[in-house]
């Protein structure tokens, strides 16, 4: 097999199995115990926040560990929303963009139902881009909070977070971003992006699933969503997973070493994956921007085709991937990212993503690029 579906998991790296594994076993000790096993416990402990706070170029007390990026989502937009309404009930807007991730739209619909926030859409280009001037155009002054994602889990393109961070700043309002698709590709220094939060997740970078992380400058006040004995500085309230924050700690910085050489590395695969299926294709559609994108993700759509049907195919030929986001899993809707895009929904119903990890071959897409022709061509004589 094939396995072009790293946006949805990646394996755990043997490396990161080996920093956790005592934690798992022998070194048991709940952090919070004053005896020996509890201080092996905190002390793995901090210095797995350490290693985070290091990459990220923050202060550790700055880094809450989560259960993995949804959560980490869901306690910087509600965590931060609610925490500014608290202390101005004037402040009862929250903004997002058009292509969030399920756990970035649903935490503000949320609040839109039950704490009565207004929730302002950004559009995006067609390419999938936010323009600061699309952003300047829904502030309002009642803003508590921006939520716009470092790159897109569907078809992979990427956001001038910089930018629109700055324009954030300039109006007092705190910039969240969800990075889980970015960690690992793409520079994840706060001070040089200039947000105020940042979500995490383990199992996009070779960790286990479970374990993510929420930077959280440090005088961003946070309301808890999980409440209970106060660990993580009364963010995150719960026994620490001391494996799962190892474990992120340990993946996050052999990521971080490797990032510009393998995105340099990967990127040029990726061009010559994305041509070869244009050129042997009829038809074919790139989504996303063709250059501010993930070194990672391919994603099209095959317009006459089902993307399921794609998706069947070119799992009999030894391909697999996918049609979209794993956390969409179940719908046969449209995806709401391609049709923030501009495109048709019955062209929309045609994507597959294929998203790499770090150790993609030439031979493998080139493999793969063939047998896209061949199952796209299968399809679509079928269909006549």
């Amino acid at each position: 097999m094939i396995f072009l579906d790293a946006a949805a998991t990646t394996p755990v790296r043997r490396e990161v199995l080996d920093a956790m594994w005592p934690y798992l076993t022998g070194e048991f000790g709940n952090p919070s115990s004053h005896h020996s096993l509890g201080d092996a416990a905190a002390t793995a402990l901090a210095a797995a926040r350490a290693a985070v706070a290091q990459v990220l170029a923050c202060r550790p007390g700055e880094v809450t560990f989560t259960s993995g990026g949804t959560e980490a989502d869901n306690l910087a937009v509600k965590g931060i929303a609610l925490a500014r309404q608290a202390a101005d009930p004037a402040l009862n807007r929250v903004v997002i963009s058009a292509v969030e991730h399920p756990a970035v739209e649903e935490s503000a619909r949320y609040l839109e139902r039950f704490h009565a926030f207004t929730v302002d859409v950004v559009p995006v280009d067609r390419s999938g881009r936010v323009t600061p001037e699309a952003l300047a155009s829904v502030l309002r002054p009642g803003t508590a909070l921006i939520s716009i994602m470092y790159a897109n889990n569907e078809v992979g393109t990427v956001q001038p977070v910089g930018r629109l961070a700055a324009l954030a700043r300039e109006r007092g309002i705190p910039f969240h971003t969800d990075a889980v698709q970015a960690a690992g590709w793409l520079p994840l220094d706060v001070k040089a992006l200039g947000v105020d939060a940042l979500s995490i997740s383990g199992h996009k970078l070779g960790a286990p699933k479970g374990c993510g992380v929420l930077f959280v400058r440090g005088r961003t006040k946070v309301e808890p969503l999980v409440h209970g004995g106060g660990q993580e500085r009364g963010r995150r309230s719960g026994t620490e997973n001391v494996a799962g924050a190892v474990a992120l700690a340990a993946a996050l910085t052999l990521a971080h070493a490797e990032q510009a050489s393998l995105a340099q590395r990967v990127t040029g695969l990726r061009d010559t994956f994305i041509r070869a299926v244009i050129d042997s294709v009829p038809g074919a559609l790139l989504t996303g921007h063709p250059v501010e994108r993930l070194p990672s993700v391919a994603s099209f759509c095959f317009p006459g085709t089902s993307g399921e049907s794609v998706l069947l195919e070119l799992e009999r030929q030894g391909v697999l991937c996918s049609s979209g986001s794993a956390c969409a899993a179940g719908s046969d809707a449209p995806s709401p990212v391609l049709l923030a895009l501009g495109i048709a929904s019955e062209v929309a119903q045609t994507a597959v993503r294929f998203s790499f990890d770090s150790s993609v071959t030439q031979a493998e897409l080139e493999l793969a690029a063939a047998a896209v022709e061949t199952a796209v061509g299968s399809v679509r004589n079928l269909g006549k």
